[in-house]
């Protein structure tokens, strides 16, 4: 019996998931006449998270779709900005991460953090249960089956990161509201009510706080306001039409 043979071609952007021989062009592959083009789209390398539209000799079609010999198909990424149904738009980061979970909570988005390895099956049954999007540059966290949205990393920078995911999911920013720490709700606080976390310096220097109403940290503008002040600008700028 032969064997089936479909001609894939993945776009540019996806190129980096994929052996070099078949980074540029048009390449045969063998299929079985079984497993979903999903399947077969994982099994080259390219997570399902970075796929947007699957188009077979010339039409769209689902993930679920049964490649038969002779097809020819082309995996293009995901369209930008991308929309996640069914749930406001919230994150959960890996370990790994620890950078660009800070500077989105910076900007006020929704932001879980793992700072210990709690494991992929934990992390992606978070996804689903919170219905957040998983970011992590690890291929294989990103096909777990239980994962309810994820997305990769591309860049292993913070800046670079930072706007690519800004670029991508086009959240809503809402610089200074949220703990870079803890990624609870800030409140305005009095001098008096953060008084145990401040130094000398910083009692006498400063008059306007913040604090966070889950795990009470404080914050004020202090000697590294302005690098923050400078990310936040840049990504507001990022954000305009």
């Amino acid at each position: 019996m032969n064997t089936a043979e479909i001609h894939v071609e993945v776009a540019p952007e996806l190129a980096l998931f994929v052996p070099h021989a078949r980074r540029v062009g048009v390449h045969p592959l063998a299929v079985d006449g079984v497993s979903t083009l999903g399947h077969v789209i994982e099994s080259l390398g390219v997570p399902l998270t970075e796929v947007g539209v699957l188009v077979v000799d010339g039409r769209e079609v689902p993930v679920a779709h049964i490649p038969a010999h002779g097809e020819r198909v082309t995996v293009r990424p995901v369209a930008r900005p991308q929309r996640v149904p069914g749930a406001p738009l919230r994150f959960l980061l890996d370990v790994h991460l620890g950078t660009l979970a800070r500077r989105l909570r910076l900007l006020g988005v929704d932001t879980a953090y793992e700072s210990t390895d709690i494991g992929d099956p934990a992390l992606a049954t978070r996804s689903a249960t919170e219905q957040r999007v998983l970011l992590s540059r690890d291929r294989g966290l990103l096909r777990r089956r239980e994962l309810w949205a994820g997305a990769y990393v591309y860049s292993t920078r913070p800046d670079d990161q930072l706007h690519d995911i800004l670029d991508r999911f086009r959240p809503e920013l809402r610089p200074w509201t949220r703990c870079t720490a803890c990624n609870g709700l800030l409140r305005q606080a009095t001098k008096d009510e953060v008084a145990q976390q401040l130094k000398g310096g910083t009692e006498r220097s400063y008059d306007v706080f913040a604090q966070c109403e889950e795990c009470g940290r404080a914050y004020w503008k202090g000697a590294h306001h302005d690098q923050l002040e400078e990310i936040v600008k840049r990504a507001l700028a990022s954000q305009r039409p």
